[in-house]
């Protein structure tokens, strides 16, 4: 931090991104699409006095990678020559896409621009970015989302007893959504048979049915064991949603959809849910983040965080209503070092910067064309 205080300033040269698909172990199949392998975007923000910050962005498709990059591509020349200073950068390149609309792809790419800066400042400030923001590394409890997609109940049984002795997790995610309430309610009672009735186990939805759907299964579910239900129904009927929560004593968890903390206000006001998920790519990187935590917290609602467990975890350290850490581990492939799990919890990395450093063999490997 004294560093910084002093003479040290990053001065941005240019932003380059590279393209990889990387596959993972188990093909997550959900109510409304199946993932096979996962298209990351790799940003790497190049200064004049040699440090880089990193970051990545899902693109979902491989052709998202390209529409990512480009908007990138922009960034990078708008902010040519500009000292890195994060939340003056933020304002500047949300500015800039202003006709483009302040969610969706060109709130992504600010994302994934200014991870990267943040990364950067931690990385020459010589501490963890969770230093950088007044915390301290320490660990950050987690459940396991590497699976359980709509199989048969006797292929959930078997993953979910995986994913529990994978990283010793005391809590394990599953996907439900199937053509009928018998069949979700099979593969859960398979699976909870198999793990006990300690391990917690969230079930998501994702999106895929109606609010009436929603009310009718959920209530079924309040008599299951199961910790929360996530996007009942689609993430931007507030008022949808905020029945299902009235109706349903289940918690219900919105927010890996919300673009930016004004939708994270709206969604309070609209009392949609009882907890809250952020998705680092889509909230707005740190700085919206950190804007997003603080709204939560007035409200009193607890957050977990939507993939990109290697920045989550210094940013769910930091958030006052911090509750659980989603990890997967699809980007572990091209990362020199991946995030390493024990006893259920993520230790935060005590490298300098977000620990997100690339292994240039992997991502040669992995590469396609943008």
């Amino acid at each position: 931090m004294g560093r910084l205080a002093g003479d040290l300033k990053l001065t941005i040269r240019e932003i380059s991104t590279r393209s990889v698909v990387v596959p993972i172990k188990r093909p997550l199949v959900t109510r409304v699409v199946a993932i096979e392998q996962v298209p990351l975007l790799l940003l790497d923000l190049h200064t004049e006095e040699g440090i880089t910050g990193r970051s990545y962005l899902f693109g979902y498709f491989a052709r998202g990678n390209a529409y990512l990059a480009a908007l990138l591509r922009d960034i990078s020349t708008l902010t040519h020559g500009d000292v890195v200073a994060p939340v003056e950068l933020y304002a500047k390149a949300t500015r800039a896409l202003t006709l483009m609309g302040h969610q969706g792809l060109s709130l992504m790419a600010v994302a994934g621009f200014d991870i990267a800066c943040w990364d950067a400042l931690a990385q020459a400030a010589g501490v963890p970015l969770v230093t950088l923001l007044g915390g301290q590394p320490r660990r950050v409890r987690a459940y396991n989302s590497n699976g359980l997609g709509l199989v048969a109940p006797a292929q959930a049984a078997a993953e979910a007893q995986e994913l529990i002795v994978d990283g010793n997790f005391a809590a394990v995610k599953m996907r439900l959504g199937r053509p009928t309430l018998g069949e979700d309610l099979a593969a859960l009672r398979a699976v909870r048979k198999v793990i006990g009735d300690e391990i917690l186990l969230p079930c998501d939805f994702n999106q895929g049915l109606s609010v009436v759907e929603a009310i009718r299964r959920g209530q079924a579910l309040d008599s299951e064991g199961v910790y929360w239900i996530e996007e009942p129904t689609v993430y931007d009927d507030l008022q949808g949603n905020a029945k299902i929560a009235r109706e349903v004593s289940t918690p219900i968890q919105l927010g890996e959809n919300f673009y930016g903390p004004k939708a994270v206000g709206d969604a309070i006001a609209a009392q949609a849910c009882d907890y809250m998920m952020f998705d680092l790519m889509r909230i707005g990187g740190v700085s919206g983040w950190l804007r997003a935590a603080a709204l939560a917290e007035s409200a009193a609602i607890e957050v977990s965080s939507h993939i990109f467990p290697e920045v989550s975890c210094h940013l769910l350290a930091l958030t006052p209503t911090g509750h659980w850490l989603e990890f997967v581990d699809w980007a572990s492939p091209i990362l020199a070092e991946p995030l390493q799990v024990a006893d259920g919890c993520v230790q935060i990395p005590l490298r300098a910067g977000t620990g997100v450093a690339w292994n240039e063999e992997a991502v040669a490997q992995y590469a396609v064309a943008l």
